[in-house]
């Protein structure tokens, strides 16, 4: 069955679980920033879930994209964020927060 792909809509789309503290911390970075993202459940979907591996090569959540590529987990997304690249990628895609 095939699914949508938001993050091709969306400059950051995370793939989460309710359960997942990264996931919580992920979503809490990206706030504090300012950064609009749209989260996409998990939680009783596995065939969305075992499309989303096979397409990441990833089991585990959350499982973040910025500007239609993926980035990895909540420990990249906040290295990406320390050194700046968060910023100047979320710059290329024209989106709000400290990106500007």
């Amino acid at each position: 069955m095939p699914f949508s792909l938001p993050e091709a809509e969306h400059a950051v789309v995370m793939y989460r679980t309710a359960i997942c503290p990264y996931c919580h911390m992920a979503a809490l970075l990206l706030r504090r920033k300012g950064v609009p993202f749209v989260e996409v459940s998990l939680d009783g979907d596995p065939g969305r879930r075992a499309a989303l591996q096979e397409r990441t090569h990833w089991q585990t959540v959350p499982q973040i994209f910025v500007q239609g590529s993926f980035v990895g987990g909540y420990t990249d997304l906040a290295a990406l964020d320390r050194s700046g690249e968060l910023d100047r990628r979320l710059a290329t895609g024209g989106v709000g927060g400290d990106a500007a």
